[in-house]
Formats: structure tokens, C-alpha cells, sequence
């Protein structure tokens, strides 16, 4: 933080209507964040409207750069264009930003951070801090723990994302998509590429020709390396959008530098911050998004020794975290925490 600034911060929130928005509002709430203000903005479009906050409602504004003055905390969820021209504005004005599109993720001057792995990275920060893609965060985040004890080498990952990593209007595309489904009734996707309601698809951005992955794989693949500290690590992910409204799953198959065994997984993970073991394979009870949304941790089971490396270095396992929390809003007000 720049110095001389009171002990209770004024934050913002960019993006404050939106899905992420929203989160970032409840979690500042719940976790009793210190500030001496906050302040909301949105598109023009939306200023004027009230959200409640401590009890009381606040007004949002439209997003100026005048507005941004004093503000200490920028949390910034509004797309990668609004971030990458208001953050330096934000920046400029003494505010840290943390900001949760893609715009500067992969900038080799910008800490890529998620707390439970990476938290001394924020001392790094010159303005500007990245909060990393939500399928990176759910998938890497319990890897981390086992990654320090026995080097993960090698991972692959197949990713089911839920809506509301599109936003509130693909959320609201499913409800919709899913009553006309029931009713019988034609419905024109608007949000998303493909019918949405009882159908999933690969994840909808743009393939590359030349690797044929798209952008939310490389994202996976090249912000692992970042947040983990090892350009080394083999990732291969393919992302798929399924019809869930806001907890994303992940299948996870990894290759440690010596032999591991399932057990000892699911001991070093018992104790891990910011997950949880939901693995009762009696009960056939295992992570799912009915259980992970509206959750902080990030649901680990499914434990098991992948039988197709007979060496005993690989390790299978199932997640489920909720994309709006620790997949976005909850990892920023995190990584705020560790600025004051």
C-alpha cells in the first residue's frame, strides 16, 4: 500500500452489478473487511441503483476516473477493456488494484496471486495485482500442498465449468434456456454459442489453429506455471462449459517426482487451508456443485491411484469449488487482506 494512508482503507469495487460484483460486496461484508468508505461503480447503465451493504444501501456510480480519487483498494471485475484503461488511472491516484480479468495476468510485472500458494508475491506489486483465472484457482489450489511435499511434474485436467463464469446474463440464459426446455417451448441462445439447457459444449473461446487448445486452456496451462513459481511443469487441460449455475468441477490427474500414494494425498490435504475432503467412497459421496456453491473451500475427493502409471508417481482426484467465490471475489478480498 503507498504510505501515509489511514488504517482503514476506502475501497472500490468496479464491476459492482455483475455477478462477480455482487460476491465481492458479500464477502467484504462477511469477513468484517476494515474501511473507511467504499465505493461502488458500474456502466452508466446502472449508476443510480442502491445494493445493500452493513444494513445500509449504497449508491452506484458510474465509473470515472474523477471518481477513483482517494480510493486506497481497487477491486476491479468489470472485463479486461475497463481494466486496462482505468487500473493505471486507479494506480496513478495511489490505489492498489486488484483486478480480475485477463488483462494482466500473464505480465511478467504483475504478481499472479492466490493466497493459500503464492501470498509473498503481493509484496511484489507495483499497483497492480492479478487475481488468476477461476479454473486455475479451483484446480491448482488443492495441488499446491502436495506440489511442495513431492514436485508435481506433470498435470492433466478436464475442467466443467458452470455459467456464471460467462456472468449473471449466461446464468440467467440456463434458467431461462431450462424452463423452455421443460415447457416445451423453442428458446434462441443469445449469451452463450450453443443451447444451453441440458447440453454442454467446450468452453466457448477462441481455439488456437496452431495448438488447438482455446484461450481458457492456455489460460489454465500458463498461469500455473506463473502462480506455482516453475515454467517446468507439464499441463494439458481441456475446458467444457456444463449446465451448472455456479460451482465449476475439475477432474485432476497428476505426476509426482517420486511415488505417492493415495492415502498420502488425502493426509497432506486434510490439513490443507482452503479445502475440504468430501471423500466417502462407502456413501458414494464425492465433491459436486450442489454442495460447493455459496461454499469458501474448495471440495477435494475421489482420491485414488491412477492404475495406468504403474509406478506409483501419479494420483487421480475430483474437485468442485464455487466459481464466484474463491474463483473470484473471495480470492480478491484475500489477497486485499494481505495489503493491510
Amino acid at each position: 500500500m503507498q504510505s501515509g494512508r489511514s488504517a482503514a482503507p476506502v475501497v472500490a469495487i468496479v464491476g459492482a452489478t455483475g455477478a462477480v460484483g455482487i460476491e465481492l460486496l458479500g464477502c467484504l461484508e462477511r469477513r468484517n473487511f476494515p474501511m473507511s468508505e467504499l465505493r461502488l461503480f458500474a456502466s452508466a447503465r446502472s449508476a443510480g441503483k442502491t445494493l445493500p451493504f452493513r444494513g445500509k444501501p449504497l449508491a452506484v456510480r458510474e465509473l470515472t476516473e474523477d471518481g477513483l480519487n482517494g480510493v486506497n483498494i481497487g477491486l476491479f471485475s468489470a472485463g479486461s477493456s475497463t481494466s486496462k484503461r482505468f487500473a493505471p488511472v486507479a494506480v496513478s491516484k495511489g490505489a492498489v488494484v486488484v483486478d480480475n480479468s485477463s488483462a494482466f495476468r500473464m505480465d511478467a510485472g504483475v504478481p499472479l496471486v492466490v493466497p493459500e500458494i503464492n501470498p509473498a508475491s503481493v509484496r511484489e506489486h507495483k499497483g497492480i495485482i492479478a487475481n488468476p483465472n477461476c479454473a486455475a484457482i479451483i484446480s491448482i489450489t488443492p495441488l499446491w500442498p502436495i506440489h511442495r511435499t513431492n514436485r508435481i511434474r506433470r498435470l492433466t485436467l478436464s475442467t466443467y465449468q458452470a455459467a456464471s463464469g460467462a456472468g449473471a446474463a449466461a446464468m440467467e440464459e440456463l434458467r431461462e434456456s431450462t424452463r423452455a426446455y421443460l415447457d416445451g417451448r423453442e428458446y434462441r441462445n443469445t449469451v452463450l454459442p450453443h443451447p444451453y439447457a441440458f447440453n454442454l459444449f467446450s468452453h466457448n473461446t477462441r481455439i488456437d489453429p496452431a495448438t488447438g487448445y482455446n484461450e481458457e486452456e492456455t489460460k489454465v496451462i500458463q498461469e500455473t506455471r506463473k502462480i506455482f513459481g516453475d515454467s517446468e511443469i507439464r499441463v494439458s487441460a481441456t475446458c467444457v462449459r456444463v449446465p451448472v449455475l455456479r460451482a465449476h468441477c475439475v477432474s485432476l490427474t497428476f505426476e509426482c517426482e517420486r511415488p505417492i500414494s493415495a492415502a498420502a494425498v488425502r493426509e497432506i490435504l486434510a490439513g490443507a487451508p482452503g479445502v475440504k475432503l468430501v471423500d466417502d467412497p462407502e456413501k458414494n459421496y464425492f465433491p459436486m456443485p450442489k454442495d460447493a456453491s455459496g461454499q469458501d473451500p474448495i471440495l477435494v475427493g475421489r482420491i485414488r491411484q491412477d492404475l495406468s502409471d504403474p509406478s506409483g508417481h501419479s494420483v487421480a482426484m475430483f474437485v468442485a469449488g464455487d466459481q464466484l467465490l474463491k474463483g473470484a471475489a473471495l480470492n480478491a478480498v484475500q489477497i486485499a487482506e494481505q495489503l493491510l
